[in-house]
């Protein structure tokens, strides 16, 4: 069976496992990560926006956009790994 977030010892017999385990645990790790900054920015931008700078407040603006797009990346790259493995359930 594949592992989510480290590579398994022991992969199914498929010719390009490991390419796929890999594409996983990159979109599991890309997902991750974007979504712990989006959730930083957000909370910089409404939650706590009388202790910043305004400069650090449209930073974290862009930051949302820009790192929301790549937790959508890290999905769809999780999902193409599924699909390889031979999961229909995302």
């Amino acid at each position: 069976m594949y592992s989510q977030f480290f590579i398994a010892r022991q992969l199914p017999n498929i010719s390009h496992a490991l390419s796929l385990q890999k594409c996983l645990l990159i979109g599991n790790y890309l997902m991750l990560t974007s979504f712990l900054v989006v959730t930083g920015c957000i909370f910089i931008t409404f939650g706590y926006d009388e202790n910043f700078t305004m400069a650090t407040q449209i930073s974290a603006h862009i930051a949302t956009i820009v790192f929301a797009a790549l937790l959508k990346i890290g999905y769809v790259l999780r999902c193409v790994a599924l699909h390889g493995f031979g999961q229909r359930n995302f």
